[in-house]
């Protein structure tokens, strides 16, 4: 196995274990809604201090359930990863493409050189 590959199986590893210990000790038991976002919690803490605020803003689309908002959010983290990954991925092939050319015909990945 190369470096690289030990590298990303760690990394891997330690996104599944910060996604599973959470809920494998029960960090979220007894609530109601036990993981609730940081909009949720700040608006609970408003109205238990000032019962009489009103918001000026409400949002266009509110999901039915917590559910389906979390899962909309995590369909727009992952959109963003994969635009972010392709940028990064063709900024790579395109500097890699560049050195190829520099470096002249006969150089790794160049069709030209075999001819």
């Amino acid at each position: 196995m190369s470096r690289n590959a030990k590298i990303n199986t760690l990394l891997l590893l330690v996104v599944a274990a910060l996604a599973v210990l959470p809920l494998a000790l029960g960090l979220g038991e007894g609530k109601e809604e036990p993981f609730t976002g940081a909009d949720a919690q700040a608006e609970a803490a408003i109205t238990e201090l000032r019962p009489d605020y009103e918001p000026w803003f409400t949002p266009l689309y509110e999901p039915p359930s917590g559910e389906i908002e979390s899962a909309l959010f995590a369909l727009q983290a992952a959109l963003g990863a994969g635009v972010l990954a392709y940028y990064f991925g063709v900024r790579r092939g395109r500097r890699q493409g560049a050195a190829a050319a520099a470096a002249g015909p006969g150089t790794l990945g160049d069709a030209r050189a075999e001819d």
